[in-house]
């Protein structure tokens, strides 16, 4: 079905929509067996269904090409901003056409009034789903699943479209490998950043579009919408593709909201052994300032390529090294969180300086534990790597007592993977970095492994 413009198309499929659901309160949403036309395509089954419509599988009648074709809902056809957003997502997909996103190959009305258009079909996974299964990925495989969405984002400024949607939720890994192939979906509340005559905007005083979890500031404030909005949500998405969770995260909406709008971006090397290069390019994403971040998506992966470049590459060696693990048990009593967390902040602080001080570096943090770890240097002596943590352990138990908490330090003996001189060496893997294997308890606060004991009874290392 030809259709002049965006206008004509609205108009036409609220008619239809009007004359099909003559007479139903709630329209009931068709049944579209095998065999039903859409244009030119023949459905063949349905591969998803949601509150706003449905996904097939189809086939072209005479090309035999495959195809999806997603149909909204006809009693939607009434309610203009629905029916908007479904005709803007496949104009503005098709008026950028990058490898990187969805084609769309045509769009109509079914013989009922609801609107439809075709597009590839794809398998795979969503990054989304990716990241639940094998949680944080390392700069290097993040930096590697960025760049195809960096060129799609890129390709749609250009085109002036801001996708103001993008999470991992939206972005369907194709092909893993090296280099994986993924595309951007959802343009359903892309916005146009030169509006075209006498066209409608999606949003109205006071609205807010996009997802609370990834919404840049702007989006929140209902402020001006441009790259630097998608630019945040890269950000958002490093951080989430390094950590494995979002940099803010609330079930209250409200508080979601006061974090991106007032909170410090966390870093991420706060939660992982993330260098400071990619911490950096993080925070510069998700400044609250829209003209402090990245001027472009090219500047973003410019800075991100950078930041994960090795160029003096060396090879890891197995080293003996001392681990201490750090943790604040906190009680299962209900307590005022603003205490609790400002204390919890206190106790963490203190155990980072004391590891830091007696020459440990953080392989591991959370939000209540540390991982330090230390080489063994030669002429180190057994005691005097015990004494300061007991004594660290003991500080921090007196800070944790304000909110009925426990510290626990754990201090173990093996091997770890590192590279780098052994004063400032980075923990890559090995043995103690799989704390579960070797973390015990002691009901005074400080506990010791066999290891550990075997090498505090020995003579200092040569």
């Amino acid at each position: 079905m030809a259709v002049d413009s965006e206008s004509t198309f609205r108009i036409q499929a609220r008619a239809n929509a009007n004359a099909t659901d003559k007479g139903h309160d709630t329209p009931p949403r068709p049944e579209r067996g095998p065999g039903t036309l859409a244009g030119e395509y023949v459905l063949k089954s349905m591969l998803a269904a949601g509150g706003h419509g449905s996904v097939y599988e189809a086939e072209h009648r005479i090309l035999g090409r495959h195809a999806a074709v997603k149909v909204l809902h006809s009693h939607l056809a009434d309610q203009g901003e629905m029916l908007q957003r479904f005709v803007r997502e496949a104009r503005v997909v098709n008026q950028i056409h990058h490898p990187n996103i969805v084609d769309v190959y045509d769009f109509g009305l079914m013989p009922d009034g609801s609107p439809y258009y075709v597009m590839e079909l794809l398998s795979g996974r969503t990054l989304s789903q990716v990241v639940q299964e094998r949680g944080r990925l390392s700069a290097s495989r993040a930096l590697a699943y960025l760049e195809p969405i960096c060129g799609a984002l890129e390709a749609a400024h250009r085109a002036g479209v801001v996708h103001r949607d993008l999470k991992s939720s939206n972005i369907l890994v194709v092909e893993e490998g090296e280099k994986p192939r993924l595309k951007l979906l959802d343009f359903g509340i892309a916005k146009l950043i030169q509006q075209e005559p006498g066209q409608e905007g999606l949003t109205t005083a006071g609205q807010r579009l996009g997802t609370a979890h990834a919404m840049a500031p702007e989006q929140f404030r209902g402020g001006s919408i441009g790259p630097p909005t998608d630019v945040y949500a890269l950000g958002v998405l490093l951080y989430q593709l390094l950590i494995g969770r979002y940099p803010f995260q609330s079930d209250d909406r409200l508080e979601l909201e006061r974090m991106h709008l007032e909170a410090p971006p966390p870093r991420p090397s706060v939660k992982a052994p993330v260098s400071p290069a990619v911490d950096a390019v993080v925070l510069r994403c998700l400044d609250k300032d829209a003209t402090r971040r990245y001027p472009s998506v090219n500047a973003f992966l410019t800075a991100l390529r950078e930041a994960t470049e090795e160029p003096n590459q060396v090879e890891s060696q197995t080293r003996l090294v001392l681990a201490v693990n750090a943790e604040v048990v906190l009680p299962a009593t209900d307590m005022d969180d603003d205490t609790t967390y400002a204390a919890l902040a206190n106790v963490m602080d203190t155990l980072e300086q004391g590891l830091r001080a007696e020459s440990f570096t953080l392989a591991l943090q959370t939000g209540t534990a540390l991982l330090g770890v230390r080489p063994l240097a030669a002429g180190t002596t057994p005691a005097q790597a015990l004494q300061p943590l007991r004594e660290l352990q003991a500080e921090a138990q007196r800070l944790a007592e304000a909110v009925h908490a426990r510290v626990h330090l754990c201090l173990h003996h093996g091997e770890a993977e590192t590279r780098g001189d052994s004063g400032e060496a980075e923990v890559v893997g090995g043995p103690v970095t799989h704390v579960a294997t070797w973390n015990v308890r002691d009901p005074g606060g400080f506990a010791i492994t066999r290891p550990a004991s075997r090498f505090l009874e020995g003579p200092p290392q040569q």
